[in-house]
């Protein structure tokens, strides 16, 4: 070996290296830890599943759905925050639709374009459909009766607006107002380009809000297992009619099932939604 080229002794030493570092960090290292997580954490380690009549039905650490086949809730179950995936809950396509608060302007569907729906307008629709099922008020400041959201195109000359146009209502809609500094409002002809247009989101007159946020809002992941308490007990009395329970014993049963927050105080208490479905299945 000492005779070899100085080259050559070089890559050797590399390619012993490369060995050396594959097998402690590929088979020693994660043998270690497969080892103590299996022994001190085997529960968390194998997914934190959940079984029932020694089948597995889901996993505390992950959201599901729970409707029909259809898609439509079931009444007689506690409904989970909604996903960002495009098939709910679908744990091969997970992660945050990356839309911020600006995003307010619908792309109306058109002969050669797709339509898209901006974040403003899946909460708006989200609210109004938690509201019928809750039989609560789904309205929300910046969101229509229809449930898209309020958001005008005006184009301005000389100060004053010369033209309005519901951006978010395709025609033959109703604008959700008349008029806009005195200009006549107008419903939006898909295909149209308003961007050259000043976005104005509108607020209505919504003073209190029923439905909570996580309840139209998704989680980064797409798959929170958890909702707000506040939530839980919006959908509490539809829960108890449909199981004919009372709204109390119901509400007993999400008491039991919230998760205090981590070392008391990092955020918020959380209720597991399957694991209340479950209980709730028990009773």
């Amino acid at each position: 070996m000492k005779h070899l080229p100085s080259s050559i002794r070089r890559h050797l030493a590399a390619v012993r290296a490369v060995l050396v570092l594959t097998v402690v960090t590929g088979v020693v290292y994660p043998l270690a830890v497969t080892g103590v997580a299996q022994v001190l954490f085997r529960h968390q380690a194998n997914g934190s599943l959940v079984e029932r009549n020694g089948r597995v039905v889901g996993s505390s650490l992950v959201g599901q759905s729970f409707t029909d086949a259809s898609g439509a809730p079931i009444p007689r179950y506690f409904q989970s925050r909604p996903a960002a995936a495009e098939h709910a809950y679908d744990t091969t396509a997970t992660g945050a639709s990356n839309l911020g608060p600006e995003d307010v302007v619908d792309t109306l569907p058109a002969p050669g374009r797709i339509g898209r729906r901006s974040l403003l307008t899946q909460v708006c629709a989200r609210s109004l459909a938690v509201g019928r099922l809750e039989g609560v008020s789904g309205a929300r400041p910046f969101c229509t009766p229809g449930g898209v959201g309020a958001v005008l195109q005006v184009f301005p000359a000389a100060g004053a607006a010369t033209r309005a146009v519901s951006v978010n209502q395709a025609c033959p809609a109703t604008p959700f107002v008349p008029r806009y500094q005195g200009v006549r409002v107008e419903c939006a002809r898909p295909g149209e380009d308003y961007s050259a247009g000043r976005t104005v989101p509108v607020r209505g007159a919504v003073t209190r809000v029923a439905v909570p946020p996580d309840a139209v809002t998704a989680g980064a992941s797409g798959l929170d297992p958890h909702i707000s308490v506040a939530y839980a007990v919006l959908q509490a009395p539809r829960v108890a009619r449909a199981r004919g329970l009372t709204v109390e014993r119901v509400l007993d049963l999400v008491r039991r099932h919230t998760v205090s927050p981590w070392l008391g105080y990092v955020g918020r208490p959380v209720v597991n939604v399957l694991e209340l479905n479950l209980a709730l299945d028990g009773e």
